[in-house]
């Protein structure tokens, strides 16, 4: 096992009927004047919004709606100013991935002096050294974000996604309650399990290593996913959206990660197909996966098959459970209504393979993968073959 540090600070507080908790732990803090960030008009439509003020009744409340799906650094540094010009002392994001990442990158920037796109540029010099405290009720299971440090900011007219994180930018506390995910449409329920599923198998689907109970945790986080997939269905079903939930925050809380070799390379390919193309998250990983592992198939030929063999159950020689393995995790997302195919999302797909290997060769992104065996030519051949 490799050696780890490890801290999750965040308090969580799962389940229903939770928010009349709120006032304490800000009043705990000191809290006076209080920055609300959130979406599109659903927190609204299904009337959280509205509780969620009834509880912020004693505290100084300042609006700001509108983070896309994929937060944009130009609509981020318009709340920067606003927090700046009305002395937020704390930052509430009331949203999904999306808007607790915008929040992460708010809470940085407000006290960063200079342009804050050096610092996800990771221009020398450039990084955040504070950040305003910040809490999240949580609208949408997928990416854990309401229990990690980490984020991903968007910058359309360069058509780049960077990432950022570090230990000033957990949450103090994230309310999860799975009733929400009643509210959802299919879309994004189905997104939020693609999600966690890839989170995990990022983490896992490597080589074996003697992180004996970290596999195990996976291999549980996976298999009860597939367990109540039903909730694309039933998202009212408490014990489905509770146990989703549940998956999705420790699919990527630090947990899983503690002594493990990571890969990581799906996301850094899907993170520039949505660049490019518009395309959810979660889509993005569903198409690039499948299409990684064949091509590296040699190398995680024998996770693969631990993979198979345990969670979906498959018997066989290694090679056979190890490519079925694959098929039937493709199958399980085309199943949640997931299609895996780029030419599925788009047609204006030519060169994008060259655009993709082209940005990684300037970033350094040369040699990746758990053995860092990932090279340029591999990119642009994956995503070639995911078209």
């Amino acid at each position: 096992m490799e050696n780890f540090e490890v801290i999750n600070p965040t308090r969580i507080i799962f389940g229903k009927n939770q928010l009349d908790r709120l006032p304490q732990l800000l009043s705990e803090v000191g809290v006076k004047n209080v920055l609300l960030v959130y979406g599109g008009g659903s927190v609204k439509r299904i009337g959280l919004f509205s509780k969620v003020m009834e509880k912020l009744s004693a505290f100084n409340v300042v609006e700001f709606g509108g983070v896309e799906a994929n937060p944009e650094y130009a609509t981020l540094i318009k709340a920067v100013e606003i927090a700046r010009e009305n002395n937020i002392d704390f930052i509430l994001a009331l949203g999904g991935g999306s808007v607790i990442d915008g929040v992460k990158f708010i809470s940085g920037a407000i006290n960063y002096q200079g342009d804050a796109w050096d610092v996800l540029e990771r221009k020398e010099g450039c990084v955040f050294t504070s950040a305003i405290p910040f809490g999240t009720i949580l609208t949408l299971p997928a990416t854990g974000s309401e229990a990690n440090s980490g984020a991903v900011i968007s910058r359309s007219e360069l058509k780049l996604k960077m990432t950022m994180g570090g230990p000033l930018f957990f949450p103090q506390f994230s309310f999860c309650d799975p009733t929400v995910v009643a509210t959802l449409p299919k879309r994004q329920i189905a997104n939020g399990m693609v999600d966690a599923f890839m989170h995990t198998l990022e983490q896992y689907l490597t080589y074996p290593m003697d992180n004996l109970l970290q596999e195990r945790e996976a291999e549980g986080i996976l298999s009860t996913l597939i367990e109540i997939a039903n909730v694309v269905e039933h998202p009212e079903d408490y014990k489905l959206a509770s146990n989703l939930m549940h998956c999705a925050t420790h699919a990527l809380n630090g947990n899983l990660r503690c002594g493990v070799i990571c890969d990581w390379t799906t996301h850094m390919i899907g993170h520039e197909l949505t660049a490019l193309f518009g395309i959810d998250h979660a889509q993005s990983l569903a198409v690039i996966a499948p299409r990684l592992w064949k091509r590296k198939f040699i190398e995680k030929q024998e996770k693969l098959a631990q993979y198979g063999r345990r969670v979906w159950k498959i018997e066989g020689d290694n090679e056979t459970v190890g490519r079925l393995a694959i098929t039937k995790t493709e199958e399980f997302f085309q199943s949640l209504g997931v299609k895996t195919r780029l030419s599925d999302y788009t047609s204006d797909h030519q060169g994008c393979e060259k655009k993709i290997s082209a940005i990684f060769k300037e970033r350094g992104w040369t040699a990746m993968g758990e053995r860092k065996s990932i090279n340029l030519e591999d990119i642009e051949q994956i995503v070639l073959s995911s078209i």
